[in-house]
């Protein structure tokens, strides 16, 4: 399409993955067990230059440590509930550097008794809030990402789960909000994709980390996916990350509009939880 970035050139053959010269926003860590954690790790490691938020006061003990251990250039709090939070981290990027190359969005949230009840239960408050948190805080992330990436082209990376395909007992509410979540990646790849930008999901398998641990017999999700998985084990939190960079990487540069299933193959077994 006319005026849209150039494909990135060719690397060599089995260059590293690299994101040297390359700014991205991690919004997501709670600790050392998070998604976002091993993602932001991946992406210094390989290095990306790095923001990283966390949520409130609360949370800034347990966040500011990791991200100092990644060298974060810019460290804020961002609640996308309080309004002006998330816009005042991005007016940040764009004072500090002027552009984005990559943002990895890994925060969900339902009231715990949405999360604990049926569906047919939630109440429509805290169904908008849930949408609120984990759907619609991307779509606003993409929008305030967009002008920083325009010329050059970017990467929007979120995170699902196998319950926004088929129904996972103790899922709930974030069954269908999910399912929005990987619907707006589509439309999204879509409305971005003439200004280069690359919109994408990783359908990550169960893992224990800080959010998960709110859904009931989150134990028994982790073993069952192990049995039914077609690798026979459950996936990694590294796993996850190494994913997120290559996402973030040239080396998706023709890769958009995808949900990208880090499961060890669970998601290939049909297999329904009880």
């Amino acid at each position: 399409m006319s005026g849209a970035p150039a494909a990135p050139a060719p690397g060599a053959v089995g260059e590293q993955v690299s994101l040297l010269g390359r700014r991205g926003l991690v919004v997501g860590i709670a600790n050392q067990e998070s998604l976002a954690w091993l993602a932001a790790r991946h992406f210094r490691n390989a290095g990306g230059e790095l923001a990283v938020t966390y949520l409130n006061d609360k949370a800034r003990p347990h966040v500011e440590p990791l991200a100092q251990e990644v060298d974060a250039s810019i460290l804020l709090p961002c609640d996308v509930r309080v309004p002006g939070q998330l816009e005042a981290v991005f007016d940040a990027i764009a004072s500090r550097w002027g552009a984005l190359d990559f943002v990895f969005h890994a925060i969900a949230w339902a009231r715990r008794e949405d999360l604990h009840g049926r569906l047919a239960d939630c109440s429509a408050d805290g169904f908008a809030e849930s949408m609120l948190v984990t759907t619609h805080s991307f779509i606003r992330m993409a929008r305030l990402a967009e002008p920083l990436m325009r010329g050059h082209g970017g990467s929007l990376t979120t995170l699902s789960f196998y319950g926004a395909e088929k129904v996972v007992d103790h899922y709930n509410v974030m069954g269908p909000v999910k399912a929005a979540l990987e619907a707006s990646v589509r439309y999204l790849a879509h409305e971005l994709g003439p200004a280069g930008i690359r919109v994408n999901a990783i359908s990550a398998g169960p893992v224990r980390t800080r959010a998960a641990s709110g859904i009931d017999h989150f134990g028994e999700l982790v073993a069952e996916s192990a049995r039914a998985s077609a690798l026979r084990r459950p996936v990694t939190q590294c796993e996850v990350g190494r994913v997120a960079l290559m996402l973030a990487s040239d080396y998706a540069a023709g890769i958009s509009g995808e949900i990208v299933h880090v499961d060890a193959g669970f998601h290939i077994s049909g297999m329904v939880f009880h």
